[in-house]
């Protein structure tokens, strides 16, 4: 901070501490009250923690808080060590205290106890800290260390007069804090944030950026960029605060108005004396003097707009570092530094450490609603210290009153709440680009991840499915990609939103949640509706083919946010999943899907919908790993299917066809042969003979065939089936690859290895391209080759794909799911094979 005046009279504000024995006894007293009378004395304001602790901030954040709010520092120290800090019980207040002045850049005036004095006013069995002793004589001699002017006193008397003759001396220097344009320190920042969490490699990076170094002349600059509430002037204070032994000059100027900068930029010019000597307006004298600096200096740009508003401020020339900090993007290159919200590990450690509630499993909540926002953590956390409200019972209401708390709770160096900060930015986005503050207003009733804009805002044929007002805002950006950019960037001028990849942008909840408070209720159903319909008309008609599964992965959220479960389109999300290979995910979403129908008045226990829903939840159960489940489900399903479709209706033979199917992967390979037989003649009548499901069904039955024994017979019938399959399927449709897979198989196991491994390896790279490399099915093929590759003499090479395969599939399908058991066994047996070979 600078030296400044306390008041016209040109008084200081001067803290005062003391250890406790000399306040404690009554003589003693009057060592205390010496210095008071000898502060005021001097026309100046005595400030110490006689109330403490105080107001709603932890005791040491308040410590901090009131020294750094002065000028001076007194410090009187006797022979007690003091209270240790709650939070830090290493230091005592004592230290705590000192150490903030320091931090500070107060000037220090430090006097202590002379122990060997006639009469010092304490009994002498106070004159030893017996607990402490030997912590308050080590922090006694750090202060004599600190090359500070430490003078000794022997009683109240003596103590008031070197105060009173300090601070005379001290009044009589040059004005508080100026310094000549020849050298000294001029500083003026605000307090050292006491909670500063997960921020020791942004620190870091940023010295690195305003390192000097070779080729780089002249000030270097960083522009620390994100969403307000971020913590970029707590980074951007606590930078500067560990600069001041290295700079001659340490200013932070509030950059967001250009007549108050232009102000401080005079409040400078007068602390360096530069003003009168120039001649010339504030801003070139100040640049005058950093540029004729022989020494370092650091000034910062605290909230500013854009370039534009801070380029006349910016030094041109001396030995300096400029940091700024603001909500644009939008800098030279190598100019902006991101600063992130915090890992949601740091923001739950942040929660509990700053409240002191231990409960790890709400601060790993909480952190997560709060989206790592440090403003938001800070504020949630000064609302529960404040009230004694506990963290579990914080969450739930924040659950349910979110608007409400985000505008409540005291953060710390903050003048604003979360609602105030960001309401703020998105105020100014309306006034300056109305269509990026409608694109808000859609993005904030989605997930808090990315969107894809150019699958929601397609072209003018989706404007019918939006209420007029939205229509009305969000019609110039329908399919003109241009325009979505422009409203992207006007986003991005107060961070409110970040780019995710391709023509995807994300948005912070907490941004979403003020956005969603500032609407009404009939506006807000309004716009959940239009991002409904929009999300809805996005998602491909069918889950199926693969290029229809990036759009549904990248759309999962949304339509989880904004569509209700018995919606088409959460349907089709939910296919995706699994015919992308994400068993689990679609199984569970299913399991979802199927309960609303059977709860719903609109649908109910044996609606076609909610008999499809639990077909749906079954074959997902078995692909996930639970054969069993998966034939007990169809079991139970079979029934009812006959009795509302009719036996021979094709969704009851699906049904048994799956039943089947799930009966020989629960290992009864016999039955599920049994089954396929006798449905395959029905499903021939109903369907026609080559109509995919009997194809499917002739598939089966010749795996099964071969699965009890019979390998020539299901190679002979795979080898007929191939050739109508891939004539009406087509010869890469995932079917028609199954076939090929299960043909290679069974050729291999009726006695030709070597044509099972060259089936495969013509195989695999069809069933990478069509499918993905990742896919369950391609990793079913990968091991069948290994497999094979090693049946065909080459354990090695079997051995060695299987130790490639293995953590792919684990890390695909889960460490227990059956294919992952077997990959792992015939890793174990090639392994043992290819060593016994050599």
């Amino acid at each position: 901070m600078g030296w400044t005046a306390d008041g016209d009279g040109g008084g200081l504000r001067v803290f005062v501490s003391h250890t406790s024995e000399l306040r404690e006894f009554p003589r003693a007293g009057s060592y205390v009250a010496a210095v008071e009378r000898a502060v005021s004395a001097s026309g100046h304001v005595v400030v110490d923690m006689a109330d403490f602790p105080a107001g709603d901030l932890p005791p040491a954040q308040l410590c901090a808080e009131r020294v750094q709010s002065c000028n001076v520092y007194v410090g009187v120290l006797g022979t007690r060590y003091g209270s240790p800090v709650r939070e830090r019980p290493e230091l005592s207040y004592t230290e705590l205290e000192f150490a903030a002045a320091t931090d500070g850049g107060l000037e220090r005036l430090v006097f202590m106890l002379d122990t060997e004095a006639d009469d010092p006013g304490i009994p002498a069995s106070r004159l030893i800290d017996l607990e402490f002793g030997a912590r308050q004589e080590a922090f006694r001699r750090r202060v004599k260390e600190a090359g500070l002017a430490v003078q000794s006193f022997g009683s109240p008397a003596e103590l008031g007069m070197l105060v009173e003759r300090s601070l005379r001396e001290l009044r009589a220097r040059p004005a508080a804090g100026a310094r000549d344009a020849a050298g000294g320190v001029a500083v003026r920042l605000g307090l050292r944030p006491a909670f500063l969490a997960g921020r020791e490699e942004l620190l870091a990076g940023i010295g690195v950026r305003l390192a000097p170094g070779a080729g780089r002349p002249g000030p270097r600059v960083v522009a620390l960029c994100g969403l307000g509430g971020a913590g970029k002037t707590s980074v951007a204070v606590e930078y500067a605060h560990r600069c001041l032994a290295e700079v001659g000059v340490c200013w932070q100027f509030a950059a967001e108005d250009a007549t108050v900068l232009a102000a401080e930029f005079a409040v400078l010019a007068a602390e360096l004396g530069a003003r009168a000597a120039d001649g010339r307006d504030p801003v070139a004298a100040v640049h005058a003097v950093l540029a004729r600096s022989a020494a370092g200096w650091l000034v910062v740009f605290d909230n500013v707009p854009d370039l534009a508003s801070v380029e006349p401020y910016l030094p041109p020339a001396g030995p300096g570092q400029v940091l700024i900090t603001t909500q644009s993007q939008y800098w030279p290159p190598g100019w902006a530094v991101q600063v992130p919200v915090l890992d949601p590990d740091v923001a739950a450690r942040f929660l509990v450490n700053r409240t002191g509630d231990a409960d790890q499993d709400a601060a790993v909540e909480l952190a997560g609603e709060l989206g790592g926002l440090p403003l938001a953590l800070e504020q949630a956390a000064a609302y529960m210290q404040a009230t004694g409200t506990p963290m579990a019972r914080y969450l739930g209401l924040f659950r349910d009153r979110q608007a409400d708390l985000l505008a409540r709770g005291e953060a710390a160096g903050h003048r604003e709440h979360v609602a105030a900060t960001l309401g703020l930015a998105l105020t100014r986005l309306g006034q300056d680009a109305p269509a990026a503050a409608g694109l808000a207003r859609l993005l904030a009733f989605l997930a808090p991840e990315p969107v894809p804009l150019g699958l929601l805002l397609p072209g003018p044929e989706v404007a019918g499915k939006l209420g007029t007002e939205q229509a009305s805002v969000l019609g110039p950006l329908l399919g003109d990609p241009i325009a979505i950019g422009d409203a992207v960037a006007a986003l991005r001028r107060f961070s409110l939103a970040a780019p995710a990849g391709d023509g995807l942008v994300q948005v912070h909840r907490l941004v979403q949640a003020v956005t969603r408070a500032q609407l009404t209720a009939d506006q807000a159903e309004q716009w959940r509706q239009g991002a409904a319909a929009l999300t809805e008309a996005a998602i491909p008609a069918s889950g199926e083919p693969p290029t229809a599964w990036p759009a549904c992965a990248v759309l999962l959220p949304h339509a989880r946010a904004v569509l209700d479960l018995t919606s088409g389109g959460t349907w089709q999300v939910a296919q995706a999943l699994g015919y992308s290979g994400s068993y689990a995910a679609a199984r569970d979403l299913f399991a979802l899907i199927a309960d609303v129908h059977r709860d719903s008045g609109d649908y109910g226990v044996e609606h076609p919908d909610t008999l499809s829903a639990r077909a749906n939840l079954a074959r997902w159960t078995g692909e996930a790993g639970d054969a069993v489940g998966a034939r007990d489900q169809y079991a139970a399903l079979l029934p009812v299917r006959k009795r509302v479709s009719g036996p021979e209706h094709p969704s009851t033979l699906t049904t048994q066809h799956n039943l089947a199917r799930w009966t020989g992967e629960a290992g009864d390979a016999t039955g599920a042969r049994d089954q396929f037989a006798a449905l395959l003649p029905v499903r021939e009548r109903v369907s026609g003979p080559e109509h995919p499901d009997t194809l499917n069904a002739r598939a089966n039955l010749a795996r099964w065939t071969g699965t009890v024994g019979d390998a020539v017979g299901a190679r002979d019938q795979l080898a007929a089936l191939l050739p109508v399959r891939e004539r009406v399927s087509g010869p890469e449709h995932p079917e028609t690859l199954t076939d090929r897979a299960n043909l290679a198989y069974y050729t291999g196991a009726a006695g030709d290895a070597v044509g099972a491994r060259d089936q495969f390896a013509a195989l695999l790279p069809v069933r990478e391209r069509v499918s993905g490399p990742e896919h369950p099915q391609t990793l079913t093929d990968r091991a069948n080759l290994a497999y094979w590759t090693g049946k065909a003499g080459d354990a090695a090479g079997a051995r060695d794909q299987f130790a490639a395969v293995l953590p792919v599939r684990e890390r695909v399908s889960g460490p227990e799911h059956p294919e992952t058991l077997a990959a792992r066994a015939n890793l174990a047996y090639w392994t043992s094979e290819a060593k016994n070979a050599g």
